[in-house]
């Protein structure tokens, strides 16, 4: 079909930062939701109109993200807070904003459909419920700056990572205050985590629940959720591993670093089986639902598509 421009800019007089920092589709594909540096949240429809413009955070915005329901949208912002708006009519509004982070919100992702999880520069993780007040939890685990937040499939256990050079995985349903697992083996940042799409709660429910970190460090480590071992160390990459993405069966992870390279692994036998190098950093990776390709952003302005395998 045709390729649809999206204008974040109404016209020449319009000097304001329109930097798209984050995209999300919505769980049924028909809606696309944008979040940008001048701190409004943008909702199009598959043909490329504009649906909702949502004005309500005073600084860019971090994370945007859909709860499968699709009647709402979570953003998480410089300006410490995140907004839970209410997208299912024609006019998008303010559900709830939540203003207890002491610092820019990084990261959001949702539990449930009323349920979710951020994190921040202060150092903390919360989760929050649409209409409580204040955050059912906070986790105060973390020495520095907390960079990503991810649920499992199963909606139980929650991971974190940090400036701290650590991943932690916090078991919501008990009442430790401590993680469960803390996975402390990486020398330098760790600035994203995903869950595979395996074990309880996912599309491969017989396969074991595994979480991968990927750091400044330059490698990637794949971990048992069930008894907090190591699995792998994928430790090609000479540069920082910027994003990691677990293909949909769960048996391949592709790994993209701020030199451009992209590689994609056997997870269980923990060798690269595919290598590509692009011009710029490599921002994100993403697979196709059939698991024949993988695409990776640059800074470069290029989107690349591989062919797998």
């Amino acid at each position: 079909g045709p390729v649809r421009l999206l204008p974040h800019g109404s016209g020449p007089k319009d000097r304001k930062n329109k930097d798209v920092t984050t995209l999300e589709w919505s769980s049924d594909g028909k809606l696309l939701a944008t979040g940008s540096y001048d701190g409004v949240a943008r909702v199009w429809s598959l043909g490329g109109s504009l649906v909702h413009t949502l004005r309500g955070h005073k600084g860019p915005i971090f994370s945007l993200k859909w709860n499968k329901k699709g009647n709402y949208l979570l953003s998480g912002s410089y300006d410490k807070t995140t907004i839970v708006w209410d997208v299912s009519t024609h006019n998008g509004f303010i559900e709830q904003q939540f203003n207890d982070h002491q610092a820019p919100a990084l990261d959001v992702d949702w539990k449930d459909d009323t349920t979710f999880a951020s994190c921040s520069t202060d150092k903390t993780v919360h989760i929050c419920r649409v209409g409580m007040p204040r955050p059912l939890k906070t986790y105060t685990g973390h020495a520095d700056e907390v960079n990503a937040v991810k649920w499992d499939p199963s909606g139980n256990l929650l991971a974190s990572c940090s400036d701290d050079c650590t991943a932690k995985v916090w078991d919501v349903n008990s009442d430790r205050k401590d993680p469960l697992f803390d996975f402390k083996s990486h020398q330098q940042e760790i600035y994203t985590v995903k869950w595979a799409p395996t074990g309880p709660g996912s599309k491969n429910p017989n396969k074991l629940p595994m979480l991968a970190t990927a750091s400044f460090d330059g490698s990637v480590r794949l971990w048992n959720v069930q008894d907090g071992s190591c699995i792998q160390v994928f430790s090609r990459h000479r540069d920082s591993v910027y994003s990691v993405a677990f293909s949909p069966s769960g048996n391949y992870l592709a790994s993209g670093s701020l030199a451009g390279q992209l590689y994609i692994w056997n997870v269980m036998e923990g060798r690269h089986i595919k290598s590509f190098k692009g011009k710029g950093d490599i921002f994100e990776v993403a697979w196709n639902k059939e698991e024949t390709r993988v695409a990776a952003c640059f800074s470069s302005n290029v989107v690349c598509i591989i062919d797998f395998p």
